[in-house]
């Protein structure tokens, strides 16, 4: 597995202080002993009442009436209320005003809650609100359940999107070569081990305290606020930590948030609403599912000369932040590769299903899989190995090593600076041997009739910034008290990504001190306000350097008391190893705290972070959205079993770049679960609806199979690629949350070419369009299989019939 971090990093200076130095998850002797607290596991106030959700049994309708009185007549059920029993505003939607918290005049899918049922106990509460078909009258209405009918509907959540550089259709007819396909790819549920959970207790004077398991506290106070009617002074949000999130708690959590804050501001007692697993399947959305049209040109070395793409979401009913999404999604399309000429038409299509949302990646991974796609597939058909295509497409290198620099602009604008992938792609070809295993393959497969073997290289770069400029702004306080020992608070939460502590480490750093004296807090709307979520990766970025500022604040105060405690120069001052010094003179920390404290120097401070030089025109799509951007690479060896359609990973080699890093431990493991994570979207995680009634058919671990322990790699070797990061980072490392869940591509593709194998990596004799034609060749071209994804069982087995054809 993988070998102890070495290098650089561990340097002596940054070692004494706590940065770069591979500590444990401050949390982590909390979980493995059970003692790690959540929301369901606080003491339960005198009097609390549970609450579950009435769903809706069909997928479309007009909702006629409600018979509330009957549900309230049920055993052990305290009140029941609708949509028009809700104070304030009716809508949880972040963006888009589109979103019902209960669903009122006309119901949008099958799951959708209608109305909430508050009883002693929550069985009871279940039990009365299962009564939803005894108790909603709908007439029904026909569904639209494909993002392919409501995209031939023009049914779309929002306006569509159009990113275009050059003359992509003229360059696609001035071509050489030209290829056009389709590709379609599912969602994924985000399958967090702490389901969605809010406890809500009304406080004095109007006030609402509301515990949840969020990614966003300071929107769940301001949609608590709006459907209360109330003030948000008057809600506190609290979240000490999520048992995961993965983007399904940025802006889903609102709903049970917000009904159980009314839920106990109409009874006065304290309100909790944890659903079923079932249920939360049901109510809650996912990563968005895509359908891809393409068209490409390109030259005999294998080089895009121009792209047309049509990228269309699955949105579900409502927009949610399926608008950020597919604008991720368009700006990731080119991923690490420059195309001089793109046509990218995003559409979010509205269906009636679950309102999709936020997902590790948020729109990036389903956007660059289309051009790993097409890449794959000009490789193919030139009879090249498609790494080799994968090269020569690359955007230049970085400024001074390449003499065209119109190859370092994204299409949306952006120019690429810090190009490091050729460097890190060359390393990992080296470290994986790639070229003496591709010969392996080759003749293993010539000898295998059943066993079949596959290998890929696929590339990442990954913008790191939420694509919103004013998101990106993080506060923090650091309080210092007498003991010496030092508390932060800042605007992130912390979901088992390692936050609190790489946050720890930085203001350990900046004081001097050992990190155990220094204990993150639970995020609280009282203590910082008006947060951004945390997500896109950015919650080290934003609220590392806003504790960074804060504590160098105290730091300054400090120092000037050394200052003038020993009448040096400032610049002579250290903070180390628990001590403040200035040659040969030293005072233990807590001494020199304690100085302060007689001396009235105040021993809190705030910091602030705003992410310079971003800006965005939404509306062309042009402009800088990303403070940086994050590179890795994989390789991957699968075999496939042609009888069966099963395929299994057999070795994973990975080299990510996380810049200077805060702490390897953490981002290693981070870049480990996220290959895992995007390898179950890819392979095992197929979502299902009933054709006709709409009905979430994977709605359970039984049926829906995310990767366990199995799944993992006999051979699985990750690194940490070391490079200081140009732009000013925290201590100039790179977030590591999304960007790695990009190269499990490299599976995908390992799988593909495994089938392809079936064919002596021949095309299906329908699949290849002709060079400098539309006509299709019927035989003779190289060509990838018609491999969809997730790519189970039955998917590999659709590829090889149709090779076979």
């Amino acid at each position: 597995m993988n070998k102890p971090h070495e290098g650089p990093l561990l340097d002596a200076a940054r070692s004494a202080a706590g940065v770069g130095v591979p500590h444990p998850h401050e949390s982590a002797h909390l979980h493995v002993a059970g003692e790690a607290t959540y929301v369901d596991d606080m003491p339960e106030l005198a009097g609390t009442l549970h609450a579950a959700l009435g769903l809706s049994p069909l997928a479309h309708g007009t909702l006629v009436g409600i018979d509330l009185e009957a549900v309230r007549a049920l055993p052990g059920v305290v009140d029941a209320f609708g949509a028009r029993d809700i104070p304030g505003r009716n809508d949880c939607g972040p963006v888009v005003h589109d979103d019902p918290i209960l669903a009122d005049g006309t119901v949008q899918y099958l799951g959708q809650p209608v109305f909430a049922v508050l009883a002693h106990t929550r069985d009871a509460a279940r039990r009365a609100a299962a009564r939803a078909k005894q108790v909603l009258a709908i007439e029904p209405l026909p569904p639209v359940l494909s993002a392919r009918e409501a995209h031939a509907l023009r049914r779309y959540v929002l306006p569509p999107m159009h990113l275009v550089r050059g003359d992509a259709q003229a360059a696609i007819a001035a071509s050489p070569r030209r290829l056009a396909g389709s590709l379609s790819v599912g969602g994924q549920e985000q399958f967090y081990l702490e389901g969605q959970i809010a406890y809500a207790i009304a406080l004095e004077d109007g006030g609402m305290l509301v515990h949840c398991s969020t990614q966003h506290p300071s929107e769940m106070q301001a949609v608590v606020a709006h459907a209360l009617g109330i003030d948000a002074h008057a809600v506190r949000v609290e979240c000490r930590r999520m048992g995961g999130g993965f983007g399904g708690k940025e802006s889903q959590s609102a709903l049970f948030a917000c009904i159980a804050a009314i839920a106990a501001r109409r009874t006065g007692r304290p309100v909790k609403l944890r659903p079923d697993r079932d249920d939360d399947f049901l109510v809650t959305g996912r990563r968005h599912g895509f359908e891809y049209d393409y068209e490409v040109g390109y030259d005999d070395d294998g080089r895009v000369l121009g792209a047309r793409i049509d990228l269309i979401a699955n949105a579900g009913f409502s927009a949610d932040l399926s608008g950020p999404v597919m604008t991720r999604a368009l700006c990731h399309f080119d991923n690490a590769y420059w195309l001089p000429h793109v046509a990218a038409h995003g559409y979010s299509a509205k269906t009636n299903t679950q309102s999709n949302t936020a997902f590790r990646g948020f729109g990036g991974p389903q956007g660059a899989l289309a051009i790993e796609a097409i890449l794959d597939e000009i490789a193919r058909a030139l009879g090249k190995d498609a790494l080799d295509v994968r090269r020569v497409n690359f955007y230049g290198r970085s400024a001074g090593g390449d003499a065209h620099a119109e190859r370092r602009v994204t299409p949306y604008g952006q120019a690429i600076d810090d190009n490091i992938v050729h460097a890190l792609v060359d390393r990992l070809v080296h470290t994986s041997d790639y070229a003496q295993r591709r010969r392996e393959i080759a003749a293993f497969n010539a000898a295998s009739p059943v066993l079949k073997r596959g290998l890929a290289l696929t590339p990442v770069k990954f913008g790191i910034s939420f694509n919103v400029a004013h998101f990106n702004q993080a506060g923090a306080l650091v309080h210092v008290y007498l003991d010496g020992s030092i508390l932060v608070n800042h605007g992130g939460t912390e979901m088992g990504q390692g936050l609190n502590t790489k946050v720890a480490q930085v203001v350990a750093h900046e004081l001097g001190v050992p990190l155990a004296r220094v204990r993150s807090t639970a995020t609280d709307t009282s203590k910082v306000a008006n947060t951004s979520a945390t997500a896109a990766s950015t919650g080290a970025d934003l609220n590392g350097k806003a504790a960074q500022d804060a504590a160098r604040k105290l730091r300054e105060r400090l120092a000037a008391l050394a200052v003038q405690r020993w009448r040096v120069d400032a610049a002579q001052v250290r903070f180390a190893d628990g001590f403040v010094s200035a040659g040969e003179q030293r005072i233990a920390f807590a001494e020199l705290v304690r100085e302060a404290y007689a001396a009235r120097v105040q021993l809190w401070a705030d910091g602030f972070y705003a992410t310079p030089g971003l800006h965005w025109n939404r509306d062309t799509l042009q402009g800088k959205p990303f403070f940086y951007f994050a590179y890795g690479a994989a390789v991957s060896e699968v075999v496939v079993d042609t009888l069966t359609g099963e395929s299994r990973l057999l070795r994973a080699d990975l080299l990510h770049d996380v810049g200077r890093s805060l702490n390897p431990a953490i981002d290693i493991g981070q870049v480990e679960g996220a290959f895992i994570q995007g390898m179950g979207w890819l392979t095992t995680e197929e979502l299902k609806w009933h054709p006709q009634t709409g009905a979430l058919l994977t709605h359970a671990p039984s049926t829906y199979k995310i990767p366990t322990a199995n799944d993992c790699p006999a051979v699985f070797n990750v690194a940490l690629y070391e490079a200081d990061n140009p732009a000013d980072s925290i201590h100039r490392s790179k977030a590591v949350g999304e960007p790695p869940l990009l190269l499990p591509f490299s599976v995908f593709f390992a799988i593909r070419d495994a089938v392809s194998a079936v064919g002596g990596q021949r095309v299906s004799r329908s699949a290849a369009p002709e060079a400098n034609s539309g006509a299709r060749k019927r035989e003779g071209l190289v060509m990838h299989p018609p491999l969809r994804a997730p790519a189970t069982p039955e998917a590999v087995l659709d590829a090889i019939a149709a090779l076979r054809a």
